[in-house]
């Protein structure tokens, strides 16, 4: 059993000296060291949106009115921006984006966000952008006091 243990570790040793004669460094091809330099530079490119607000209020509204606003946004970065998704809390507000539209570094763009005045009293919806920034999301909100259709007030709570 000895003998056996030794032969194998003899082996093993004989052998990491033979595959080690090679220079790795010989090895390098410099053509694809250059790409993989230009592939991770470009890596840092990225697009970045920049919102002229992320809140809207519609201050009091009639309870089934619709409502409507538009972000408008920049692309502050340094490659295209793409809105792959944009999504809302509930059905009663609509976001409408260009769709997998790339936008050019310095270009502006418009989100167009509906709501359907459903609810009562003060309501908040967000609306979660999804783009190729380096977050990956932005979060929009629009804000309203609704008031019942049937003619009364809802009561505003005091501070």
């Amino acid at each position: 059993m000895r003998k056996i243990i030794l032969m194998l570790g003899v082996a093993v040793f004989a052998m990491s000296f033979t595959s080690c004669k090679d220079n790795a460094s010989n090895k390098i091809i410099m053509a694809n060291v250059d790409n993989a330099a230009e592939r991770d530079s470009n890596a840092k490119n990225l697009p970045e949106m920049s919102f002229d607000r992320t809140e809207f209020d519609f201050g009091t509204i009639e309870q089934g009115t619709p409502q409507q606003t538009v972000f408008t946004f920049t692309n502050t970065g340094n490659a295209p921006l793409i809105i792959t998704d944009a999504k809302s809390t509930c059905g009663c507000t609509i976001p409408e984006y260009p769709k997998n539209k790339a936008i050019a570094p310095g270009e502006s763009g418009e989100m167009l966000v509906k709501f359907n005045g459903s609810g009562q009293n003060q309501i908040t919806k967000a609306v979660t952008v999804t783009a190729n920034t380096a977050k990956g999301r932005e979060t929009l909100r629009i804000k309203a006091f609704v008031n019942p259709k049937n003619g009364t007030t809802a009561l505003i709570p005091t501070k």
